[in-house]
């Protein structure tokens, strides 16, 4: 939470110039479309839509809400998951959700063919949007899906969005269309299985088909962490590469699994690695924790900080009262205790303090409380409402001092593995000063960090032509290293290492290049 907190308050002072566009972030909720077709087993391309839209609108400035999101409001409502729920149901969703926008949807497969039509439901103007339709072979379902997530940004931003053309060339396919859709249907079919061994099953036909599947190796660790599997569940976790987007989400389950496994030292590790980049509360407690189990005096330190900032969670405070009786401060335990039960009664809690009241040590400590629920949608809400104030604050500045202020948010996020929102930031900060290097070569570290090597490359010699600078010259590096471009990695780290001499980042990646060609030349020649 700390980088949040520096965002509301470090503000550029706004020049009294030409003023720059005011861009407000929304929440979209995406219900899964209805199958109006009489073809049997195609219902998962229903719940396909949120996935695909999901990726494709995610750097938009669109927050989107996650599925677990959707299905928590729908429990709440009793909405069973997989009901066709009316429109004034879905308003009831949207609320409970805060969402600015609903998309709802149905499809119809005719032969080899499938059309789509979807509408926006404006929460704030209670109005829908015309019908956006999109239609072609089911070969293109993927695409179909792209070029509708266009739609979508079209219809809320006329005069923002860029060529259609334009926008689906940035999600060219991976692999052929059958097998496209055949790692989509399987990924589909695994997040809807009620069973974690129907799960595995399914995911690891994704990973079988599309090893680098960084989606599908989360949920595989995912589901054998739920299976109690943690051996399994750290084994996968450990191949989603740490500059995904869904690097976070695993590093907290590697954690989880590493703990539960008893290997104290690989759970550090995680929470350690997972802390230093999002600092999430759940995580300090879980570090809290770790120590603790492990005889370490930090612990104390990490459970004050959690009561610190969210002093309204009882398991917090609990924490720290069982550390700090163990430390002999019986007062202090006492006084926790009594908040954490004042907020939540609970019998553990009760009955550690009546036995501190009574002057009876109690027979053995309670063990501090793990958190296992991740939650970083709560903390990319709050980063959207942060973010939101700072565009009205700023909407006098001049593009310059705003395009600044989204570079220096979008290096945040992108520290924090926030891929998809540093990516956004990136953007706008082009939009808002397009001569700005600093905004390209940050576009370009986003798109390499997501394999989207064109446009990542093309950012960064956007960024060079501007004004050359080490990190842009990096981005080409690690590009041409990865395509085997040997030479050609070795002059753009000699130009960056002629701009910063002292890059760490250049130095090691300059000897990683001079290897790779010394055992190129020492390679037999056929």
């Amino acid at each position: 939470m700390l980088f949040l907190a520096a965002l509301a308050v470090s503000l550029p002072s706004p020049a009294l110039q030409q003023p720059g566009p005011i861009h407000v972030s929304r929440l979209l909720l995406i219900i899964p479309f209805e199958n109006t077709s009489n073809a049997a087993g195609i219902d998962w391309i229903g719940e396909a839509f949120p996935e695909v839209l999901s990726a494709r609108l995610n750097s938009s400035g669109l927050f989107i809400m996650n599925r677990e999101d959707r299905l928590n409001a729908f429990d709440r409502l009793g909405i069973p998951a997989g009901a066709k729920p009316s429109r004034a149901t879905l308003y009831q969703v949207a609320q409970q959700l805060d969402a600015d926008y609903v998309l709802m949807g149905d499809y119809r497969v005719d032969g080899s063919n499938i059309t789509v039509h979807a509408r926006m439901m404006d929460m704030e103007r209670l109005r829908l949007s015309s019908e956006l339709t999109e239609s072609g072979p089911l070969t293109n379902l993927i695409a179909i899906q792209t070029a509708l997530a266009w739609d979508v940004l079209n219809t809320l931003n006329p005069e923002g969005t860029v060529a259609k053309a334009d926008f689906v060339a940035r999600f060219p396919a991976k692999h052929p269309e059958a097998l496209e859709n055949e790692v989509l249907e399987n990924y589909v079919r695994g997040i809807m299985a009620t069973s974690e061994q129907e799960k595995i099953k399914r995911f690891k036909e994704v990973v079988r088909l599309e090893p680098a599947h960084a989606l599908a190796l989360l949920q595989l660790g995912k589901s054998y962490y739920k299976a109690r599997d943690y051996e399994s569940a750290a084994n996968w976790l450990t191949r989603v590469p740490m500059g995904d987007a869904n690097a976070n989400e695993a590093q907290f389950y590697l954690g989880l699994a590493a703990f539960y496994a008893g290997h104290m030292d690989k759970a550090d590790s995680a929470f350690r690695s997972l802390a230093a980049r999002l600092p999430l509360t759940e995580v300090l407690n879980n570090l809290g924790v770790v120590a603790s189990r492990r005889g370490q005096r930090s612990a104390r330190g990490y459970f004050e900080k959690t009561v610190q900032t969210d002093p309204d969670e009882p398991d917090y405070r609990f924490n720290l009262a069982v550390e700090l009786y163990r430390e002999g401060d019986t007062s202090g335990a006492t006084r926790e205790l009594r908040a954490s039960l004042a907020i939540n009664p609970d019998a553990e809690a009760k009955g550690f303090l009546e036995a501190i009241i009574s002057g009876t040590p109690p027979a053995r400590l309670p063990l501090e409380r793990i958190k296992r629920n991740y939650d970083e949608s709560t903390f990319r809400q709050l980063a959207l409402e942060i973010e939101n104030i700072n565009e009205t604050r700023l909407a006098k500045s001049d593009p310059a001092s705003h395009a600044a202020f989204h570079i220096q948010h979008g290096q945040e996020l992108l520290q924090a593995g926030l891929m998809g929102e540093a990516e956004k930031q990136f953007r706008e900060s082009v939009v808002l000063d397009p001569t700005s290097a600093e905004a390209h070569a940050g576009l370009a570290r986003v798109l390499e960090s997501v394999q989207d090597n064109v446009g990542a490359r093309n950012e960064a010699r956007m960024a060079i032509k501007l004004q050359p600078t080490a990190e842009a010259y990096l981005v080409l590096a690690r590009l041409d290293m990865a395509e085997n471009k040997l030479p050609a990695a070795a002059q753009d780290v000699e130009h960056a290492l002629a701009i910063d001499p002292a890059n760490a980042a250049a130095a090691t990646l300059k000897r990683d290049i001079a290897a790779g060609l010394t055992g190129k030349a020492q390679s037999p020649q056929p």
